[in-house]
């Protein structure tokens, strides 16, 4: 990718995109552009073609989603699976029309198998059942997998797709009961220190296990797949790449780091009737790591940015 050329993020304000303009940005490249969702909707088709039409983006970081939690996915699955189906179909399809070099379409490591073989490498795309508290989020990221090769095999376009581990950083939602794990421990560990609560209530036991990517990092792996590669060469439309640290800690261990981080002094109630989710996700990150690119920050380090971020934002 050239200095100069323009570069559309899709979800540029959210944890995800905000992280890719800053990354461009520190990396040099000066005409990184981006919409808010007031200012264009990217669940209306009309609306996405005539931004393309006008823009013309020669690279595209297709970051937006509707995201969230175990709770938010058990709440709100029709909503889930519709407007990320739209936000996705449009924009590949706007990318192709309007002639962008190259795409990189963001999804998630819960495409993969609930019981999937650990870690996840890319051959196991749908090998098995999927979450199914997640599923219909899941079912929608496969979808623009399939999309992006389909694409690349009737058009020739040169779409790659990226899945991402848990992430978290800057930006991030920490929303009580809608956000992931990471970000609404950091809230909850917070928000008992602040009120002097003798402890915090975390659902499930603690046991399963979870990999965490800090998002400046994941920023930097899509950058570095964008400019090292590429999909002409893959007969089945170019096979999408896991990022991720490649490190699992348990959620009883992530919880114990914030709170040291944090500085909370109470207990940590696990309530054993709720819910795990998938027993262990970590990713194979191998085939990245072959290609070159590994993680830089470490996830304490992480939790400490991501830390002093949630205090800036919800400071008085």
């Amino acid at each position: 990718m050239k200095k100069d050329a323009k570069i559309y993020i899709a979800g540029h304000r959210g944890l995800v995109g905000s992280a890719l303009v800053k990354v461009l940005k520190e990396a040099g490249f000066t005409n990184v552009i981006g919409k808010s969702h007031s200012e264009l909707d990217l669940t209306n088709q009309d609306a996405v073609i005539d931004y393309f039409k006008a823009e013309r983006p020669e690279y595209v970081f297709l970051a937006a989603a509707k995201v969230g939690g175990i709770h938010a996915n058990n709440t709100y699955p029709a909503e889930f699976i519709f407007s990320n189906l739209q936000i996705q179909n449009n924009i590949i399809d706007a990318a192709y029309r309007f002639g962008t070099k190259k795409m990189c379409f963001l999804g998630s490591s819960c495409i993969y198998p609930k019981f999937a073989k650990q870690p996840m490498d890319e051959g196991q795309l749908l090998d098995g059942k999927l979450e199914p508290t997640n599923e219909p989020y899941s079912v929608a990221k496969i979808a623009g997998i399939v999309m992006c090769q389909s694409y690349n095999r009737q058009y020739g376009t040169n779409f790659i797709s990226v899945m991402p581990t848990n992430l978290y950083g800057p930006g991030d939602n920490y929303h009580p009961e809608n956000s992931h794990v990471l970000p609404a421990l950091i809230r909850r560990i917070h928000e008992a220190k602040v009120q002097n609560s003798p402890e915090v209530v975390i659902w499930g036991t603690g046991k399963p296990l979870r990999e965490f990517l800090f998002s400046d990092d994941m920023a930097r792996a899509c950058m570095f797949l964008m400019e090292n590669y590429d999909v002409s060469s893959d007969p089945k439309g170019g096979e999408h790449v896991n990022i991720g640290s490649g490190i699992e800690v348990s959620i009883r261990e992530l919880a114990e780091t914030i709170q040291e981080v944090i500085g909370y002094a109470g207990k940590l109630n696990f309530d054993l009737t709720k819910p795990d989710g998938t027993p262990r996700k970590l990713l194979d990150v191998s085939k990245l790591h072959r290609m070159g690119w590994k993680h830089e920050i470490e996830l304490k380090e992480g939790i400490k940015r991501a830390y002093e971020d949630f205090v800036k934002q919800h400071r008085g």
